[in-house]
């Protein structure tokens, strides 16, 4: 299955002007920000080969990246890693959404979210859609956008906090970034209420990376 533009048509007669898809980058990774994107698509401009972010591989993301900044208006959106330990992973996921949509250069009239559930506080009317990353081009597009900007983000962290591995692994859970909480410590940028982390830093020994003291988090 391909996505189309299907869904958007359908939304715009129900509603009635622009039409804009969101998507999020992040919700599971370990360490790092949650990022959002909203985009709404001119139909006489669609770059070609939009599709689902996780079917394309990062050289292709990346070229259509700069097609949709060119060709799309685009919003994007993060929350930081104390953002979601205050608000669980959900609630930052929609908090950066909803940042996403306020960095429109113009507001869209309905909003098609990928998943099965709604930001509140949203400016207009918003539909979820599952699995529409698959199914809507504008949140293809937009899933794009998300995980483009997210894999830059953690590249760019890469550098400061050298050692886990960030700029190829984007912060998700793969052996060398357990391995390297492990023998280097937690980051400001690691998700300390996440399980994974949470049981890391229970164990003797694991330090805070920025400053060389033991963490006294615990799994309790």
């Amino acid at each position: 299955m391909a996505p189309d533009f299907a869904l958007e048509d359908a939304a715009r007669a129900r509603h009635g002007g622009p039409v804009a898809g969101v998507d999020e980058a992040g919700r599971g990774p370990w360490a790092g920000p949650v990022m959002a994107a909203a985009v709404s698509l001119d139909p006489t401009r669609l770059p070609a080969g939009l599709d689902d972010s996780k079917k394309l591989s990062a050289r292709r993301r990346e070229t259509l990246f700069e097609a949709l900044l060119t060709a799309a208006r685009v919003g994007i959106g993060r929350a930081d890693c104390a953002e979601i330990e205050a608000l669980n992973i959900l609630g930052a996921t929609f908090l950066a959404m909803r940042r996403a949509v306020a960095a429109l250069p113009e507001p869209p009239a309905v909003l098609l979210i990928d998943g099965n559930k709604v930001p509140d506080g949203l400016p207009c009317a918003a539909e979820a859609v599952v699995r529409g990353d698959a199914r809507s081009l504008s949140i293809a597009a937009a899933s794009i956008v998300a995980k483009v900007t997210r894999d830059r983000v953690m590249a760019d962290l890469d550098g400061e906090f050298p050692g886990y591995g960030w700029a190829r692994n984007a912060g998700y859970g793969t052996a060398a970034h357990r391995d390297a909480l492990q023998r280097l410590g937690v980051t400001p940028h690691h998700r300390r209420g996440f399980a994974p982390v949470r049981k890391i830093l229970s164990l003797d020994g694991v330090r805070d990376s920025t400053s060389g003291r033991k963490n006294l988090l615990t799994s309790g």
